[in-house]
Formats: C-alpha cells, sequence, structure tokens
C-alpha cells in the first residue's frame, strides 16, 4: 500500500497503533492527518474510543467521501453503527450494520459461499457481529444468537485463522447476549477467552474493555467483589489512556455494584464523563425512547 520508509507509511503506522494498538490516548491535535482512506477509518476508531463522537462522525464522512473499496466502506459502516450503540441506539445502528453487511457478503450464494479473503472476512464479521449486538439491544436474542452463529460460520469459511480483533468482539457480544438471557455462568467463559486473547494481542482498548466485560459478568454471577475490582482497574486504565466511554460505563458498574460513599463517587463521575461525552457529539439515548 505505502512504501516502507515513506512518511506516509509513518504516519498510518502510528494511526494503527493508536486505533489498534498500544497509544489510544494520543491527543487529537497529535494524530497525523489522513492521507489515504484507511487513515480516516484509523482516525475515526480513535477518536470514537475517546469519546470524540463528532470528530469520528465527521473522518467516517470524509472516508465515504472520498473511497468507493467496499470493504473499507463496509468497515465504515460499521464504526459508524459501533458509535451509535455506545449511545444506546441499536435500532439506528443496524442500518449502518446492514448496509457494511450487504457491501462486502457473497451476493446469491447465502451462507455456501466460496472462501473470501481475510479483509473482507474482517469487514464481514464485523457486520454480523454488529448486527448481533443490535439485536441484542433491542431485545431480539433468538436473532442475535443466529447472526453470531453466522459470524463464526463466515471465520470459519475464510480457510485461515480469524483475526483477533474479530475473535474478540464476537466473545464480547456472545457474553453479553449470555448475560441478556440471564446466563452469567455462560457468559463467562466468553469474557475469560476475550480477555486471554486481548491479553496475546496488541490493543490495550480491546483488553480493557474485555476486563469491563469479565467485571459485568462477575456482577451477574453475584461476586461483587471481582466485579467492583476489575471495575477499578478498567477506570484507571480508562483515565490512563484517555478512554472516556470505557470510563463511563465502568464508572455506570461501579456505582451499581457499590454502596456509600463509593457508590455516590461512581454516580458522580459517570455523570461527569456523561457530561464531557455529550460535549464531544454523543447523545444518549433517552431511556424512555422505546426503539421497538
Amino acid at each position: 500500500m505505502f512504501a516502507p520508509a515513506s512518511p506516509i507509511y509513518i504516519e498510518s503506522a502510528m494511526l494503527a497503533d493508536a486505533a489498534f494498538g498500544a497509544c489510544p490516548g494520543r491527543a487529537a491535535a497529535e494524530l497525523p492527518v489522513a492521507a489515504h482512506p484507511l487513515d480516516s477509518w484509523y482516525r475515526a476508531v480513535i477518536l470514537g474510543g475517546q469519546g470524540r463522537y463528532a470528530a469520528a462522525r465527521e473522518e467516517l464522512h470524509r472516508l465515504r467521501a472520498s473511497n468507493p473499496d467496499p470493504v473499507l466502506l463496509s468497515l465504515a459502516a460499521s464504526t459508524e453503527g459501533s458509535l451509535l450503540r455506545q449511545l444506546g441506539w441499536h435500532a439506528r445502528a443496524a442500518t449502518f450494520d446492514g448496509r457494511a453487511a450487504a457491501l462486502v457478503l457473497p451476493i446469491g450464494s447465502g451462507d455456501r459461499a466460496d472462501p473470501i479473503g481475510p479483509d473482507r472476512t474482517a469487514a464481514v464479521c464485523d457486520a454480523l457481529t454488529g448486527l448481533a449486538a443490535d439485536a441484542l439491544g433491542t431485545g431480539r436474542l433468538a436473532l442475535a444468537t443466529r447472526l453470531l452463529r453466522r459470524s463464526h460460520a463466515a471465520m470459519t469459511r475464510a480457510g485461515s485463522p480469524a483475526g483477533w480483533r474479530s475473535l474478540i468482539r464476537w466473545h464480547w457480544v456472545c457474553a453479553e447476549t449470555a448475560l441478556a438471557s440471564g446466563a452469567a455462568d455462560a457468559a463467562t467463559p466468553h469474557a475469560e477467552t476475550a480477555l486471554a486473547l486481548a491479553a496475546a494481542g496488541p490493543s490495550v482498548r480491546h483488553r480493557v474493555k474485555s476486563r469491563l466485560l469479565l467485571a459485568a459478568t462477575a456482577a451477574a454471577s453475584g461476586d461483587n467483589d471481582r466485579a467492583l475490582r476489575l471495575a477499578d482497574e478498567v477506570a484507571e486504565q480508562c483515565r490512563e489512556h484517555g478512554l472516556l466511554p470505557l470510563r463511563w460505563a465502568s464508572s455506570m458498574l461501579r456505582a451499581g455494584v457499590s454502596v456509600g460513599a463509593r457508590a455516590t463517587e461512581a454516580t458522580t463521575d459517570a455523570q461527569r464523563c456523561a457530561a464531557r461525552i455529550t460535549r464531544r457529539g454523543g447523545h444518549f439515548r433517552p431511556m424512555s425512547d422505546s426503539q421497538l
């Protein structure tokens, strides 16, 4: 794609590291400008992880305006869906995830398609796993389960090991689906596997979110001490790396499993995080708004 010694290659590598590596909290002002549509996707992922929703959406708009490649357009649509899901808009997210799937799924061959390349496989898995998460958020557990099966089949059909990111995201949504069905015992192995995969991978952000999900499964299992310990670790890592949406989620969890002054402190932190997210262009779905 780029000559290894070129400045463009170096800047793209810096963006990739911030998106899926060790530096997710790199300040927005320090990020290189996008020299290629792929860079715009990296920037959107970075900015979304920091809760800079308006800036992330602008990067995705630039990508869509300049890139005809269906795989990258699919990844951009899935990312837009993810940003909406983080704020509670699962039904709206499904529109983008459906668009992402339509761009990369084989046409007219269903699940009996020929093997597809790894880049397209990642996009297919992002779209299907995203659709499963959307279904889960709107109370369609059976649909979520079917979509997770399709996503897993896409990984298997590719003829090569699925990428670490696809596998981790798949385990996340499997765990969340089990939690939604009241099966915390089934959710915990998925959360533990996601954390193990993330620990062996390059992405700080994926490790932090996997640890948060494990905290949620501990809370659902009644192990509040473990849940609180893990959530405290997540909160500290989020402060260190500027992962505002995950910090908000960890504060919400800590508020739910704490008592007294600790619960009040966590609630206050969650409120402050939500206010910062709103100032950065993230608008939470009101609890009174029905998506069904």
